[in-house]
């Protein structure tokens, strides 16, 4: 199908968001018109992206093309004699159906929950217009409509961060991100503008035919590493993403955490290994200590927080960081001549951006689900929610379970073939890839450890145990719709975690336009297996993991109600030798992840306990207090903003001048522009 049905598809979005302006005034089934017209455009969109890429019609890239693989469309809109160019290639393709899948899901479950939102005047309009810009990201194929899709992008997330605007916290949120996001794109236009040439090249398949020299290839990597990675959450440009997610009502928080992060992959990807010609060995070291590092702060990050959607952000910051290790790893491989394990590096990163945007997505959404019911995001005001939203705890447990990388699910297949790409690492000939690729995949085990104590946490925390408050202990189970999104998601969680050789192969075409190489058929291999370099090697079958697991269960409970006593005692639970104690004596989120703080977050985050002991004969309970510091905000940007604010107070006297001061600056501006275009000639 050509690229015309997708832009109709985002076109149609765009039309949806004056009628969200009408569907907010005329009252909730209104809204879920929106939400579900919305959702049935991505779907038929998710669809035809999926049917391209399955049916393996289509490649990416200069190394395999030709007649009727690629749709491309120009049409005579933006700049003068240059219009704008839009393509749909394997690459497109994949990330449509990541955008698209993710879209359908959220618009469903935002049928339900969309009836909660306190100001729908503020979402509908945007949500559909966030939906089209995302798509028409991936669909560009020249840098003026890149970057003015991505802009609008950023406008419309920003409008829907800033939804609940009255709340504590939400315009520092709008702000920060609007500025960071303003950042990214600066680094992009100067990353195309370097591409592009004195010639003014600004279409993509001219870029494609211009071979940059290497220093100033470099430095298109550079700025397309901070302007891409800045609105991935790659550490140290992170700092927006823990304040906006939790600050966007919960269904777009879910969008901008698991598909719009993937947007900005897509770009860094369009541009490193489509745009940017041959690699050179070296390009992918930085890319690979900064995913790594990346990897491991996001997780501790997480692990020092008690507010469930921080949580969750922080949480994507260490998935962006295996990404972009898997990203780095296979040019790192192509350029040193390895297709194989380029191949198969590319494939992993792929796979979890995949898998990311599925299980990230489920955990949003199981969020805003407890968010609803009980009004409350802190885990110490959480609590017994598996007594009260049993469904809910469920489906979270499996979404927690898949970003934990524990199989049979999703999360374990993805991280299990970037670890093979680790162990191919020997192959490279240069020392600085011998030392720099196993200290990664040391760290990238460490953030894999890490992440399953954080959500063991946070599952543990919100759903189990007493009530911590009354919000708590009166909730009541979400409605049907979320229920079904989740559900959805967690089944292709499953599904992904136990076929992962099937969603290998439909891989296989961008991986192959890519890198040259993808890897071997693993719908050949016997009874499903994963095999990614050889059955002798290394092989992972999900499917018969699973059969294992429930074997094993079913075995488990049949010899306990078999040759157990049958006779049913009652007693008190074990109350530590506290009867009637008060759900306060459970662990706290901050008791929990202490043995941790104490080995990681004192030198890392400067992480201090204080604790405060009444004097003898007061009734005041003693407290615990504990202080952590973020170093990349109070060393980097701290420092920034008060050097801006000094300069600002500065020139706050300019708008102060007389008429004849105003002229002289301008003459004195002309006369110092004129002077660097002499000397720049």
């Amino acid at each position: 199908m050509p690229v015309d049905f997708f832009l109709e598809c985002a076109l149609g979005l765009l039309a949806l968001a004056p009628a969200g302006i009408w569907a907010a005034r005329r009252g909730t089934t209104a809204g879920a018109a929106v939400y579900g017209i919305a959702g049935l455009v991505t779907v038929g969109a998710a669809a035809a992206a999926l049917g391209h890429l399955v049916s393996g019609h289509l490649v990416s890239g200069p190394l395999v093309s030709g007649p009727g693989t690629v749709s491309t469309l120009r049409l005579p809109i933006g700049l003068p004699w240059t219009g704008a160019s839009f393509r749909l290639d394997a690459l497109s393709a994949l990330f449509l159906v990541i955008v698209d899948l993710g879209a359908a899901v959220a618009c469903l479950y935002s049928v339900g929950y969309g009836r909660h939102e306190a100001a729908p005047g503020r979402v509908l309009p945007f949500f559909p217009a966030f939906l089209a810009a995302m798509n028409l990201v991936i669909l560009a194929d020249d840098a003026f409509s890149f970057l003015a899709s991505w802009e609008f992008m950023s406008l419309t997330s920003w409008a829907l961060v800033l939804a609940h605007h009255r709340e504590a916290g939400t315009a520092t949120a709008g702000y920060v991100y609007l500025l960071m996001a303003s950042f990214g794109t600066l680094c992009l236009l100067l990353a195309f503008g370097l591409l592009a040439g004195p010639d003014g090249a600004y279409s993509f398949a001219a870029i494609r035919t211009a071979h940059p020299t290497p220093p100033l290839a470099a430095l298109v990597l550079g700025l397309a590493l901070l302007g891409a990675g800045s609105k991935a959450g790659l550490v140290p440009l992170h700092v927006w993403l823990p304040l906006a997610h939790p600050a966007a009502p919960s269904h777009v928080s879910a969008l901008m955490s698991g598909i719009m992060t993937k947007v900005a992959i897509y770009g860094f990807i369009r541009i490193a290994f489509d745009l940017l010609g041959p690699p050179i060995w070296w390009w992918g070291l930085p890319i690979v200590a900064l995913g790594s590092v990346t990897a491991v702060l996001g997780v501790l990050y997480a692990l020092m927080q008690e507010d469930v959607k921080r949580i969750l952000a922080y949480s994507t910051i260490e998935n962006i960081g295996i990404v972009f290790v898997g990203l780095g790893l296979a040019l790192c491989f192509s350029a040193n001549g390895l297709p194989a394990a380029a191949a198969l590096a590319l494939t992993a990163a792929l796979f979890h951006a995949f898998n990311h945007s599925l299980f990230k997505n489920l955990l949003f959404l199981g969020a805003g689900a407890v968010l609803g019911a009980t009004g409350e995001r802190g885990l110490d005001r959480l609590g017994g929610l598996i007594h009260r939203m049993k469904a809910t705890a469920l489906l979270f447990l499996t979404g927690a379970m898949a970003i934990s990388a524990l199989p049979p699910l999703n999360g374990f297949a993805s991280e299990w073939l970037l670890f093979q790409s680790v162990l191919l690492s020997p192959q490279m000939p240069e020392w600085g890839a011998k030392l720099l690729v196993p200290a990664a995949g040391a760290l990238l085990a460490l953030s894999a450890a890490l992440a399953a104590a954080c959500f063991v946490r946070l599952f543990g925390l919100a759903f189990l145990g007493r009530p911590r408050g009354l919000a708590a202990e009166t909730a009541r189970e979400t409605d049907r719709w979320s229920l079904a999104a989740m559900a959805l998601l967690a089944l292709l969680c499953l599904l992904a975690g136990i076929l992962p050789g099937l969603v290998v192969d439909h891989l296989s075409p961008v991986v192959a336009g890519l890198v040259g190489r993808a890897m071997p058929n693993q719908a050949a291999a016997p009874w499903l297996s994963l095999i990614p370099i050889a059955e002798s090697r290394s092989s992972y079958n999900g499917l018969l993991v699973l059969l294992f697991i429930a074997a094993s269960a079913m075995l488990t409970a049949f010899a306990v109600h078999r040759l157990a006593s049958r006779a049913i005692r009652r007693g008190p639970a074990w109350d530590c030798g506290f009867p009637n104690a008060d759900p306060a004596t459970q662990y706290s989120a901050g008791g929990f992840s202490q043995p941790i703080a104490r080995v990681f977050a004192g030198s890392l985050f400067g992480a201090r306990e204080q604790v405060r002991m009444p004097p003898p004969g007061e009734l005041a309970p003693a407290r615990l207090d504990r202080v952590v510091h973020d170093p990349v905000w109070e060393r980097i940007y701290e420092p920034v903003a008060g050097v801006v604010d000094q300069l600002a107070a500065r020139m706050n006297r300019l708008q102060f001048l007389t008429i004849r001061r105003y002229l002289g600056l301008v003459f004195l501006a002309l006369v110092a522009l004129l002077l660097v275009l002499a000397l720049w000639q």
